[in-house]
């Protein structure tokens, strides 16, 4: 009796599932939240899901290999600094894990220049970090993304982001 018991207990166990985790294949399903990455729009709707939701698959999906984020240097504003594509997903990593809410808002765009496979856009955005209920920083300005494909077909990449921020 105690055997049946335990298989039983193991059945149940094992086939339970927890509807407020939904599983791998639930999450393949982002399809209908997440924008078309063959558009512009497409971009930068992803962009600010990644952003609100954490997801640093989401974003990563969004750079390009070769990409690089320019930033003014605190210390020199007539300096720029940059960096790669891998201290870019370890800083978004850092700020996504160190803060309880980013709200994301696009404005307009101011410019965009370009092709089928290469575009320049110009928007304005405004960002707010919560990293505690005491510590809130709201940043402003302008992005300048330079984004890239191989053809028409293919998802938009992030190649180039160009940080004009203010805090």
């Amino acid at each position: 009796m105690k055997y049946y018991t335990i298989i039983a207990l193991a059945f149940i166990l094992f086939a339970c599932t927890n509807p407020f985790a939904p599983g791998i294949r639930e999450r393949d399903n982002l399809s209908d939240i997440l924008g078309d990455q063959t558009t512009i729009d497409g971009v930068f709707n992803n962009f600010k899901y990644a952003y609100v939701f954490k997801d640093t698959l989401v974003y990563g999906k969004l750079l390009a290999n070769d990409f690089t984020f320019v930033y003014k240097n605190p210390e020199s504003p007539d300096l720029n600094k940059s960096w790669g594509r891998s201290e870019d997903m370890i800083s978004t990593n850092n700020l996504f894990k160190g803060t309880q809410n980013l709200n994301l808002i696009w404005d307009d765009v101011l410019v965009a220049v370009g092709d089928t496979t290469s575009q320049d856009i110009s928007r304005g955005f405004t960002l707010s970090v919560t990293f505690s209920e005491q510590d809130k920083v709201y940043l402003y300005g302008k992005v300048i993304f330079r984004l890239e494909r191989s053809d028409e077909n293919e998802v938009w990449k992030i190649k180039k982001w160009i940080d004009e921020s203010y805090y």
